[in-house]
């Protein structure tokens, strides 16, 4: 009766679970990306500067994101390095496209193939982790920097086959006309340059940045829900143990050699996802867009977020994006109009080597990046919102490196 007494009544503990998930930093994150990603339409409806150009960015951008939580599994979770996670992207792309256009019609087969996308996306996924689970196995014996360098030439391999296959992919020209994705019914309105709401039955999407942007939110969404399970199960703390120490994880009797595999193919088939919507989303997938630079801006993205916290990594892989493909391509007529406005018009024009104010900014744009990616990196080297075990990990590191420096000292 006495011990009864003493324990706190149901509704009080559901309370104080409830209470401490809000408290939980990760928790609160996914509850502000959520209110972000359903606000950010409405609010961007009738803008001066066009939501039609935000939410298609923004569509565009949670491309990024799965590329982000695909590397993120392998790189953050199981701690390999992967340099070629682009060869992946581009595996899904192509397969979509070369399945969902007429580019197949001028191949040797001379047949072209329309298959739905809602088929190809995941037969994308498939064929790009049967690629990752090919890359590895010649790999698991590797580490590190050795790893690091295999993976890197796959990915310069992949879309170098791309480009000088043209018979089959289009080469350097490219694979245009790709069918875009079809629903039974949507609603459809100003936003997609229709006059009045209404409902459209059947609904081709056809470049509608409302529609892909709900269905990247739905894939999006999709993924966390997948990732999330991965790392508390049984995988998932397989991957940290090796990530951690392999030999000891081995000692315990993990299997290393499956465990990896499966982490390169589950990581390559989120980026076989993104690349079939990559395709389906731009109606265009060339070679160039595979190149090394995409597989750096994704380990950027997870490094600069957290590596190892999901929530984390879609907020780095959201800011680089914007970043690159919003505020640097924006700074230099910004530069201009706040020149104009503060009286240093004449900084904007041309005078013997002087380019002008927005031509020079132009040519430091990338510059400008790297000093960001600088600064973030020396305020917050385990990243924006780094996973509870990185970030003590990196705390005991600092810590026994003051300590011996302060042992140093006194000797």
């Amino acid at each position: 009766m006495n011990q009864a007494a003493k324990q706190p009544p149901r509704s009080g503990l559901g309370r104080l679970r409830l209470r401490e998930r809000f408290r939980d930093r990760d928790t609160a994150l996914y509850g502000i990306l959520l209110i972000v990603a359903l606000v950010f339409p409405a609010a961007t409806l009738y803008t001066q500067e066009g939501s039609t150009y935000l939410i298609s960015l923004a569509g565009h951008a949670g491309t990024y994101v799965l590329l982000a939580i695909g590397l993120n599994v392998v790189v953050g979770f199981a701690g390999l390095l992967d340099l070629g996670y682009a060869a992946f992207f581009a595996i899904g792309a192509y397969t979509y496209a070369l399945f969902a256009s007429q580019q197949l019609l001028a191949s040797p087969i001379h047949h072209a193939y329309h298959f739905p996308f809602w088929l190809m996306m995941f037969i994308g996924l498939l064929i790009a982790a049967s690629a990752g689970a090919i890359l590895g196995f010649p790999t698991l014996r590797l580490r590190g920097d050795y790893l690091a360098i295999v993976t890197l030439g796959f990915g310069e391999i992949v879309p170098n086959v791309f480009y000088n296959l043209d018979q089959w992919t289009g080469g350097i020209n490219a694979i245009g006309g790709i069918d875009q994705p079809v629903l039974p019914a949507w609603i459809t309105g100003p936003w997609a340059g229709a006059n009045d709401i209404a409902i459209v039955s059947p609904f081709n999407f056809s470049f509608d940045p409302i529609a892909y942007y709900v269905l990247i939110f739905v894939l999006v969404a999709g993924a966390i829900i997948l990732v999330n399970n991965l790392q508390r199960s049984r995988l998932g703390r397989a991957w940290m143990a090796i990530r951690e120490d392999e030999v000891a994880a081995a000692a315990m009797g993990i299997n290393t050699v499956t465990t990896k595999l499966l982490a390169f193919a589950i990581g390559a088939s989120f980026s076989g996802f993104a690349g079939a919507y990559y395709g389906a989303s731009f109606g265009l997938v060339s070679p160039d867009d595979f190149l090394f630079l995409v597989s750096i801006t994704v380990l950027v993205m997870i490094v600069l977020g957290g590596m190892g916290n999901i929530p984390g990594v879609i907020i780095g892989a959201i800011s680089i994006y914007f970043i690159l493909n919003w505020f640097l391509p924006s700074l230099p007529p910004n530069i201009e109009s706040l020149a104009n406005t503060f009286g240093f018009g004449a900084l904007n024009d041309r005078n013997g080597d002087w380019p002008g104010l927005a031509n020079a900014t132009q040519r430091l744009t990338l510059l400008i990046f790297g000093l960001i990616l600088v600064t973030m990196m020396l305020l917050r080297p385990q990243g924006l919102f780094p996973s509870r075990v990185r970030e003590q990990e990196l705390k005991h590191a600092i810590g026994l490196e003051d300590e011996a420096a302060i042992e140093q000292a006194h000797a």
